[in-house]
């Protein structure tokens, strides 16, 4: 046989499993999903809204029982040795109150742009070292301190069912500007610290759905995470919607499955809010419509439940609060709840 036809042969296989792999063999009922949010002070700031009022309407009018939180640094260490742990400690134990699990996310980068998320402070000091590599060993010192401080004062909470250690690190083109390039086995000292002062819990390490190759983040953590959006902005093209089907998803996600083995798999980020370049507040609500209106929140919805993952945080609740309470837009709120509805 030559080597032509042999790898005719090959490439051909290659397709057919690809094929096969993209099929669900198991279809998920509805009512077999597991849906959350992510949800921040940092967004609702935003937004300009009380976060503690947008807070306890998502958990009490919606009935959330899944979330995600954010410890941005900028938030939680505002001065060199001095933790603000009010908000995060309110978030957690009126999460424990209802029965609501939670994802705590700990790191330098975190869901939110401009993604790394630096307190001045540090800008300050590490501009004052004039060697790069002493800036950068200054900065890991203060990162993991401020980590360990994170984990160790949330870790007897029963209802945190996992930590996050850095949002999507290994998607190194965006936003390189904010969190330069990766340093892979920095990373490694970062879950190895939160595993050694936690063991009990398993660390989520997060990829993108679109771009990330998965690999990596996949075999980092013990449970994956991926994001996953339909509707975005490019600067070339404008809005856009990806050329994607369901089946994307599957693929990837069996073809990890195969060749790095099977494990816990989650989409940490489901886009339920629109894409834009500038900030929600200064854009016309008439755009925000056309990036994603009710339609667009039902087909990600719809698009999501074919992927073959069972267990999906939203990304925009703060968003559908505001739509709701300040633009007069209640539908998103509403579809909301009915998928957090335990009827469902």
């Amino acid at each position: 046989m030559s080597k032509f036809i042999f790898f005719l042969i090959a490439i051909s296989l290659i397709i057919l499993a690809l094929f096969i792999l993209s099929f669900d063999f198991s279809p998920t009922s509805s009512k077999d999903f597991k849906y959350g949010v992510s949800f921040s002070r940092f967004h609702s700031d935003e937004l300009k809204l009380d976060w503690k009022e947008v807070y306890l309407a998502i958990l009490n009018d919606l009935d959330v029982k899944n979330f995600r939180f954010s410890t941005h640094w900028s938030l939680t260490e505002p001065e060199d040795g001095k933790y603000n742990f009010e908000e995060l400690d309110f978030q957690i134990q009126e999460a424990k109150k209802h029965n609501a699990s939670v994802i705590l996310a700990v790191g330098r980068r975190l869901p939110g742009w401009p993604e790394c998320h630096e307190p001045e402070w540090l800008k300050v000091e590490s501009g004052k070292l004039k060697v790069e590599s002493e800036q950068k060993k200054y900065k890991q010192e203060k990162i993991l301190k401020y980590i360990e401080t994170v984990v160790n004062r949330y870790k007897n909470y029963d209802n945190i069912v996992y930590w996050q250690v850095e949002n999507e690190p290994y998607l190194t083109f965006f936003s390189r500007s904010t969190c330069g390039e990766l340093d892979e086995e920095f990373l490694k000292k970062e879950v190895s610290l939160v595993k050694n002062l936690d063991p009990s819990r398993p660390v989520l390490i997060t990829d993108s759905g679109e771009f990330g190759l998965w690999f990596r983040a996949y075999g980092r953590g013990d449970i994956f995470g991926t994001s996953m959006y339909l509707y975005i902005w490019n600067h070339t093209f404008g809005p856009l919607r990806y050329p994607i089907s369901p089946a994307f998803f599957r693929i990837k996600h069996n073809l990890i499955n195969l060749f790095f083995g099977s494990k816990p798999a989650i989409v940490i980020e489901l886009s339920s809010e629109p894409w834009l370049l500038q900030s929600l507040v200064d854009t016309p609500v008439d755009t925000q419509l056309e990036r994603m209106g009710i339609d667009k929140f039902n087909e990600v919805i719809e698009f999501s439940s074919k992927t073959s993952f069972d267990t999906f945080y939203l990304w925009g609740a703060e968003w559908w609060y505001w739509m709701k309470e300040e633009q007069s837009h209640p539908e998103f709120w509403d579809r909301a709840k009915e998928l957090f509805s335990p009827n469902n």
